[in-house]
């Protein structure tokens, strides 16, 4: 399989599909019981057990079929990283809200805290599989989530330091404090410094794939070059004015309502 138009479908099929079975499963959880949440994280082991085990399988070879696998790989570590943190299994020590009028420094250290513990589970995802891959044939794994990583690490930045446009409409009940440490405001300088590099690496990524000697360094570059475009648009989001969310919230049950203080 190496039509570009369908490797690109593929791409942006998977992280749609797959963005959209974790908004799925933790809104279920937030419906049910207080334990569903962690069910849902101990019933996902399979994404963190496979995604391991797929990385170390695909890094000997350098095929088609082994760049997909570290593709597919990576998104199952990915998404069961971001299973447990939207679950609030792996979030930080932190769980309350921001006050309205805290300084930069009180909103850096309570931001930080929040997240801590799912910063961690990252990096240790983004160290293993880079060691996993160095100076092996197929690197597509460690260099898929790479690009997650800071793509989301550009995107938490951006929200923290100020954007535009925020939506908070699929946070789950236990990250409700975390849109607290949102600030809704004219974007700083770093979105369009973020929105170019994301743009950069999208055209290095796809001039490494038109340059690549065979078929599977092909789909490799060019599955990361759609990632990373990806990336690009919904830093895009943060400023033009689209309602990326209907992309999703046809699929998921009805938010539970919060229950406010004049409720009896």
């Amino acid at each position: 399989m190496t039509n570009p138009w369908i490797i690109a479908c593929s791409a942006i099929f998977l992280w749609w599909a797959s963005t959209g079975l974790i908004l799925w499963r933790v809104r279920k959880a937030d419906l049910g019981g207080p334990d569903d949440h962690l069910w849902s994280v101990l019933l996902g082991l399979p994404l963190l057990v496979g995604g391991v085990a797929g990385a170390h399988a695909s890094v000997d070879h350098l095929t088609v079929g082994s760049v997909y696998m570290g593709f597919l790989s990576a998104l199952a570590f990915w998404g069961w990283i971001e299973l447990a943190f939207l679950s609030g299994i792996v979030t930080g020590p932190h769980r309350m809200e921001c006050p309205p009028g805290a300084k930069l420094p009180e909103r850096i250290w309570r931001a930080v805290g929040s997240i801590l513990w799912h910063e961690f589970a990252l990096i240790a995802g983004l160290l293993a599989l880079t060691h996993l891959t160095l100076n092996a044939p197929n690197p597509f794994s460690a260099l898929t989530f790479a690009t997650l990583f800071f793509a989301r690490v550009s995107a938490k930045l951006n929200l923290f330091l100020g954007a535009p446009r925020i939506n908070t409409e699929f946070l789950p009940r236990p990250l409700a404090h975390i849109a607290s440490h949102f600030r809704k405001a004219p974007m700083t300088a770093l979105l369009p410094v973020s929105i170019a590099a994301l743009a950069l690496a999208t055209g290095w990524w796809a001039a490494q794939a038109s340059h690549a000697p065979e078929d599977a360094s092909f789909i490799g570059y060019l599955l990361l070059a759609v990632l990373t475009a990806l990336a690009l648009i919904e830093h895009l989001f943060m400023v033009v004015p689209v309602p990326d969310q209907k992309l999703w919230r046809w699929m998921l049950p009805e938010a539970p309502t919060v229950p406010t203080k004049h409720d009896t």
